[in-house]
């Protein structure tokens, strides 16, 4: 459940620390603590209160693990939860990552389908000047890599999508298809509802709680918004596109099924001649002169024969057939 527990001072790591003695590595001018947790237990979770001093209820959102994402501000530190995306075998999964944020520490637990942070620390750690900001710089570098990773997302949908636009044109409407662009849509849905709330995240992040993030670390989540917001009109452009290819579908069946009523009332109408005809002969009619004549049985064949094929020609003509 510990992935990583190191001490920075001055933004260079001084080694790795056990959860018992982060109280005391605390104490020390310019160190903050940087702890990183995956799929963390209540007893894990108790211990990181009590040596960070945590809030309850802080602690109680981030052992259930079924959050939205927020940022609260629980006396001089915050809580944030960000939902992360995964594509696994063309599916899109969900997890979340839980941040502890104070001036001297940072905590986060991931939870779910995302992608480990130990890139985000090497990163962090060839930048000491940068990492020397404090733990608001870690948490913008966290943040910014969550949102990098909803690209790759996008782009699987995007390619799911020009896959089934592609049966639309190519193929017969079908249930399958028009299952997958449901299913397409829920997901977009699902993702619209993680990353809108982040842009507030940041915009808070950028003005609010000057004691957990200084001023000259605000500005680095402006960049974060600036993502999520391009990653917001990417799936708005994609939910229009997919609501016009389901309407398109929609018409192609709605075609489809004009073409088969259409060619169903064209044989009608064939058929009706030689049962109008023969419907003549059905009746019990004493004197029927044309049935002593020799010819009548070939005439009658004849003329319905020549009737039905004159108006199969026309309705062939017509598109009907």
């Amino acid at each position: 459940m510990i992935v990583n527990c190191v001490a920075y001072q001055n933004g260079v790591s001084i080694g790795k620390v056990t959860i018992e003695a982060i109280s005391e590595v605390l104490k020390r001018d310019n160190t903050f603590v940087w702890l990183g947790l995956h799929e963390v237990n209540s007893e894990l979770l108790a211990k990181i209160q009590q040596e960070f001093s945590l809030h309850e209820l802080a602690i109680e959102d981030a052992d259930s693990a079924h959050q939205r994402p927020k940022i609260e501000e629980y006396g001089d530190s915050l809580f944030m939860v960000l939902h992360t995306a995964l594509l696994q075998e063309d599916q899109l999964e969900f997890g979340e990552t839980h941040f502890f944020v104070g001036p001297r520490f940072l905590v986060t637990i991931r939870h779910g389908a995302s992608h480990g942070l130990s890139k985000v620390r090497e990163r962090c750690e060839a930048m000491p000047q940068q990492l020397a900001k404090g733990p608001g710089f870690a948490l913008y570098a966290i943040m910014d890599f969550i949102v990098d990773n909803y690209s790759p997302v996008i782009d699987g949908l995007q390619a799911r999508f020009d896959v089934l636009e592609s049966a639309i044109f190519q193929n017969r409407p079908s249930r399958q298809t028009m299952e997958g662009l449901y299913e397409l849509k829920r997901e977009l849905l699902q993702l619209e509802g993680a990353i809108t709330p982040v842009i507030d995240i940041c915009n808070e992040l950028m003005h609010l709680h000057g004691h957990v993030i200084p001023r000259e670390v605000s500005v680095y989540f402006r960049d974060v918004a600036d993502h999520i917001k391009r990653i917001d009109r990417a799936i708005h452009s994609m939910r229009e596109m997919l609501i016009a290819a389901m309407q398109v579908h929609l018409n192609f069946e709605t075609v489809r099924q004009n073409e088969v009523v259409k060619k169903l009332a064209g044989w009608g109408a064939i058929l009706a001649i030689p049962t109008m005809v023969f419907s003549w002969y059905g009746m019990n009619f004493r004197h029927m002169p044309e049935l002593d004549w020799p010819f009548s049985y070939p005439i009658v064949i004849g003329g319905v024969g020549f009737g039905s094929v004159l108006l199969y020609i026309r309705l062939k003509k017509s598109g009907w057939l």
